[in-house]
């Protein structure tokens, strides 16, 4: 064993994640545009302490990832926490590791409590989607500039007379934050070219998005999403409100996924918006100590933290973060895919997640990228995003992966079962993935 997975499976205590809790996830533009980062991650993180058994005075640290911060919102964990009621004494750290900031903001305080710099503390992400702004070009802010620093009215007019009407074309700050700067590529176009990679077709993309409708929309029906969620006011002036994720279409069919045109690569390509995941906005956050110090205070935690990895890779195929982070997981733990009942994958896209698949179950991927005769593990489909995934539910990027640790959690609970995998790819070419465990 290397020294880089060094750690062994019993090394540190676990981590009891107490209590958690996330707002439904809404399409961007729609129920919540209304509501910037900052305030839905106010709303959420004050319901979840009035639920909780610890108070906000026992609080060491709050801990949140965002991606697309906000510029109003200077380290929006600290705006968050105000906002949501923790004393002005209670310090906050606001992190950012792209599509994994909401496991970040767990690992960083976990990595808190083994070090003894704090007892409790709560964690989670946010993202408003709709709210990522709309950017002016550099000539535009050139052209600024130049006015700004005119001390005549003549330089005012020279600096006028060099304006082009093309200099109004904004830059779209999401697309230009799903855009990987090494490999210039956009994340849809690096689940292209995993498809290519692995012979992914087209109809193979589309029956996984209608299966992860369907998964959702039957688990939206049962109540079960009700267990980690909560209902958001978003007008109050009207009393209107949200309480479920409004991205899962029921009367979803592979024909109308198949009248879709690709998106990334119109002439050649295979991934579609109705095959990747939706842009949405929601938060999410849990309450964080060690296991030792649940027992102390008498608390029946939701369950627990074993251990985590994460891992780099080629950001042209970012999308198999999972595979590289996972396989450094089982190296720490010395547990295996046979030891997993419940396992979380991302639903960045569709081609991601069975690109992720069929390495997982390859000899020859291991033997390329692992050095390992045998296969990372092949994943049983009864077990992988049983109440569907982000193709049907979204992706807002900073709190997804504190969801991910949510349903994980309670579909172990649910189901009786004792440990499971969270996990996803990051852009820019990593991986992350969490053991967790219930009793």
């Amino acid at each position: 064993m290397t020294k880089k997975n060094s750690k062994t499976y019993n090394q540190k205590e676990r981590i009891a994640i107490i209590s958690g809790l996330r707002t439904p996830m809404a399409r961007a533009g729609g129920k919540f545009k209304q509501l910037q980062a900052d305030r839905l991650g106010a709303i959420l993180f004050r319901e979840l302490m009035m639920r909780s058994p610890v108070g906000v005075d026992a609080v060491d640290e709050v801990i949140i990832g965002n991606v697309a911060q906000p510029i109003h919102a200077a380290n929006i964990a600290r705006v968050i926490a105000l906002r949501a009621g923790f004393p002005e004494p209670t310090p906050a750290l606001t992190v950012h590791r792209n599509c994994a900031s909401g496991m970040e903001s767990i690992t960083t305080a976990v990595s808190r409590i083994h070090a003894g710099e704090g007892k409790v503390y709560v964690c989670g992400g946010v993202e408003s989607m709709s709210n990522i702004p709309l950017v002016y070009s550099e000539k535009m802010t050139g052209l600024f500039e130049k006015l700004s620093r005119s001390k005549s009215a003549l330089d005012s007019i020279r600096a006028l007379f060099g304006f082009r009407p093309g200099f109004l074309k904004p830059v779209i700050g999401l697309m230009s934050g799903l855009t990987d700067p090494v490999s210039g590529l956009l994340m849809g176009s690096t689940a292209e070219v995993l498809a290519q990679d692995f012979g992914i077709s087209r109809e193979e993309q589309d029956t996984f998005s209608l299966l992860s409708h369907q998964k959702a929309q039957k688990a939206k029906e049962s109540g079960r999403f009700s267990l980690e969620s909560m209902a958001v006011v978003y007008d109050e002036h009207e009393g209107k409100y949200l309480d479920f994720d409004d991205g899962i279409r029921e009367s979803q069919t592979l024909e109308k996924l198949a009248h879709l045109r690709p998106f990334f690569d119109r002439k050649n390509g295979t991934v579609t918006a109705g095959n990747s995941s939706q842009i949405t906005d929601a938060a999410a956050g849990v309450i964080l100590m060690s296991e030792s110090e649940a027992k102390k205070r008498g608390l029946e935690p939701l369950g627990y933290l074993r251990d985590y990895a994460y891992e780099g890779l080629d950001p042209k195929r970012m999308g198999l973060g999972p595979v590289f982070a996972t396989h450094k997981l089982f190296k720490q733990t010395g547990l295996s895919m046979k030891d997993i009942e419940i396992m979380e994958i991302n639903e960045a896209f569709a081609a991601q997640v069975i690109a992720c698949e069929k390495a997982f179950a390859s000899v020859e991927f291991a033997k390329m990228h692992f050095g390992e005769d045998k296969a990372v593990g092949a994943i049983d489909p009864n077990i992988l995003n049983v109440n569907g995934g982000a193709v049907a539910l979204g992706h807002p990027v900073g709190m997804t992966g504190t969801r991910l640790v949510l349903t994980v959690l309670h579909e172990l609970r649910q189901r009786g079962q004792q440990r499971g995998l969270a996990t996803l790819c990051i852009g820019g070419g990593q991986g992350a993935a969490l053991l967790l465990e219930v009793e």
